[in-house]
């Protein structure tokens, strides 16, 4: 069990799913966890200030999640929202659902299953899991055979959004994708820790290493740790 957190914008999905892949693990994006929620919600048409309604929604989401590092997918009610949870709405959405306490027990109530099955079959045959995303270091798997604080200077990971949604980092991208970034952070480091590494978490500051190297450092944690 390989568990990375992180704020948004450090690369932990890339780097997640290729760790995960050179070691033949199963990915989990928990994060499209808490997207498919929010995506859940406004098909239907729920007032996401209503904790109450939110929450019992969520509880009742057909939600399947691909756990494939090759090709990771996200499925509601047989619907293939993989595509649809990056939308810009859904990302300025998300942290009203991910900030509902009741939603957090929910989501990471499913995630420790998915681990667990992982864990002994599964996609990886029992061979283990990287899992990444909010709670994962501190609340998913504080159990975790490796923790990873995966981070990043401000400028660096809106530089590296901006890329992602805009397809550039020129000035006016950058501050298109500031809410994304800053602002969520802002507002999920209120009910997460993932800003600073908890005991026993290895921090990898990435702000000056490019995608191999930051694989490169997370893989040398899981060497470091003997568990692979």
């Amino acid at each position: 069990m390989i568990a990375l957190d992180g704020p948004s914008g450090s690369g932990k999905s890339s780097v997640s799913r290729q760790v995960a892949s050179r070691l033949g693990l199963a990915y989990l994006d928990t994060g499209a966890m808490y997207r498919a929620a929010t995506w859940w919600c406004v098909r239907n048409e729920v007032d996401l200030a209503d904790q109450s309604a939110v929450a019992a929604l969520v509880a009742a989401m057909p939600l399947d999640i691909g756990v494939d590092p090759a090709g990771p997918t996200v499925h509601v009610d047989g619907v293939d929202i993989a595509e649809a949870i990056r939308d810009s709405a859904i990302s300025t959405a998300v942290s009203a659902v991910a900030t509902n306490l009741d939603v957090r027990a929910e989501l990471r109530r499913r995630q420790r299953e998915i681990i667990d099955v992982e864990r002994t079959a599964g996609f990886s045959g029992g061979s283990g899991v990287v899992a990444e995303g909010r709670d994962i270091t501190t609340v998913v798997a504080p159990d975790a055979d490796v923790r990873v604080l995966l981070t990043a200077s401000e400028e660096a990971r809106l530089a590296r959004r901006s890329l992602d949604v805009h397809g550039d980092a020129d000035a006016s991208s950058v501050e298109a994708t500031r809410d994304q970034v800053v602002r969520r952070d802002r507002d999920d480091s209120t009910v997460s820790q993932f800003l600073v590494a908890a005991d026993g978490v290895v921090t990898v500051d990435s702000s000056d290493l490019d995608f191999e190297q930051t694989v490169q450092a997370v893989l040398e944690v899981v060497e470091r740790s003997g568990r692979h």
